[in-house]
């Protein structure tokens, strides 16, 4: 493994960010939308293959989610603790492992178990890229060097306009099995590349890892972490008051955490800091927030496309690209400019505009106006995400840069179980234009309480003045 490079920006005398950084920590990224999005188009194959009805192969998807909520918080304080490297092998090893399993799964169950183990397995990505970055910043003295979280957020944003279409190709090609089969050499990738590029700790930094490993994991609080996060997310996914239990186990698992992580000396999420700091917190509330709108879109209006407008699967994706398309131009457009505060704000005009037009459209509107609802929700689709990554790398302490990325990701998929919920509730048995409306009126609120928690807080602005105004020294 040689050095990471130290040529200097031109024209300058800075050094430069270490390019051969960015296979790994995109590729890593990634494997969590692509899985996300392929299995969109596999669960009617997998269903007729395996001959489960469509509410048991839900957890195909609900799996990937509640691993991930889980999973990229505590993976994200084991990289804070021992570095990207080690954790990057490992997690995207078991993507390879789980691809194999989920390739040769005999049933359904199997099948969930490896998309559980793929959901674990994609953790390390996304909270490795933020340490890397965090690290190059230092290194290079520069906020957000060459502008890579605008990189990532592209690449995941590629990748959810590819995925499907990539999906269907490899059905197409060799069935269903197929889009678990692609896991295996995107792991034997990402496990090469974070081998051949990812720096290595050096012998002082491994030596106070290694020796205060007990001390600094703090397993109780994890275990706990993990009590409180499933039985919310279990009950998000299936709203009903027989499963009152799961909330009553939610409150006091979520109490008995709290003390826990108030009382330890080394918390893995240090909630006197993170309740001291109400820029992250509120950070992590409007991620909630949008997401809850975003996904209310994704689940929604692509079922009402197909069964209340009456078009195929295949011209209900396409009708989907525009907001993809949109949304990486604004990324790259916006991408560079440090302002947090204005992204937001039109993201949150984006939000309720296009739910205003939504709740204007029947099964007769003409085709340009579903186009326009997609085009619409493009613009907050890609403003929305970066700036809420942005916001918490500077924002977050930095010696937890990682985990406080992970649970941006918690807090976002949590906001994918009150869509699904919501969508549920709102649909039924059919997803029909009144059930689109409801649902409508659930995200327009949504919308604007998203606006208003960005017009109420004072901390936000440009990308220094939010580190100033959040983030631990």
């Amino acid at each position: 493994m040689t050095e990471a490079k130290t040529d200097p920006i031109p024209g300058t005398d800075k050094p430069a960010f270490d390019r051969r950084l960015l296979p790994p920590m995109m590729l890593g990224s990634v494997l969590n939308p692509i899985n996300s999005t392929i299995i969109s188009v596999a669960l009617v194959p997998i269903a007729r293959a395996l001959g489960a009805p469509a509410s048991q192969t839900a957890w195909l998807v609900s799996a990937l989610y509640l691993a991930t909520a889980l999973g990229q918080p505590v993976v994200g304080r084991l990289i804070d603790i021992f570095g990207p490297r080690r954790l990057f092998l490992f997690s995207t090893s078991l993507v390879g492992v789980a691809g194999i399993v989920g390739t040769l799964a005999p049933n359904l169950g199997v099948l969930i178990a490896s998309r559980v183990l793929l959901g674990f397995g994609t953790c390390a990505g996304y909270p490795a890229a933020m340490a890397l970055l965090r690290s190059e910043g230092k290194r290079t003295g520069q906020d957000n060097p060459g502008g890579i979280l605008t990189a990532l957020a592209v690449a995941n944003q590629t990748v959810a306009v590819i995925g499907p279409l990539l999906g269907g190709l490899l059905i197409g090609v060799g069935g269903w099995r197929a889009t678990f089969a692609l896991n295996i050499p995107l792991a034997v990738a990402a496990v090469l590349l974070g081998v051949w590029r990812l720096p290595k700790q050096g012998a002082t930094d491994r030596a106070a890892a290694t020796g205060s490993v007990a001390a600094r994991i703090d397993l109780p609080g994890m275990g706990l972490f993990a009590a409180t996060l499933t039985s919310l997310l279990l009950f998000l996914m299936n709203l009903h008051l027989r499963d009152w239990y799961l909330l009553l186990l939610f409150v006091l698992a979520g109490a008995a955490f709290a003390v826990r992580e108030s009382r330890t000396a080394t918390p893995f999420i240090d909630l006197r800091v993170l309740g001291g700091n109400t820029p992250l917190l509120t950070t992590y509330g409007r991620a909630l927030v949008a997401y809850v709108v975003a996904y209310s879109f994704l689940y929604g209006f692509s079922q009402w496309t197909e069964e209340g407008y009456g078009l195929s699967p295949f011209h209900a994706g396409l009708v989907q690209i525009p907001m993809f398309l949109m949304a990486i131009c604004v990324s790259v457009l916006t991408g560079r400019r440090k302002g947090v505060r204005g992204k937001l704000l039109v993201g949150a005009a984006g939000q309720i505009v296009a739910c205003l037009v939504i709740l204007t459209l029947s099964g007769t509107s003409p085709l340009w106006l579903l186009l326009l609802v997609a085009l619409i929700f493009g613009v907050p689709q890609g403003l929305n995400n970066l700036a809420l990554q942005n916001s918490v790398y500077f924002q977050a302490d930095p010696e937890r840069t990682a985990s406080s990325a992970g649970l941006l990701r918690t807090f976002s998929y949590i906001g994918s179980m009150v869509a699904s919920s919501a969508t549920a509730t709102s649909f039924g048995e059919r997803a029909d234009t009144g059930g689109m409306h409801q649902l409508a009126w659930v995200m327009l609120g949504a919308g604007v309480v998203y606006l208003l928690m960005t017009v109420l807080d004072r901390t936000l602005g440009r990308a220094k003045g939010t580190e100033a105004a959040g983030a631990p020294k």
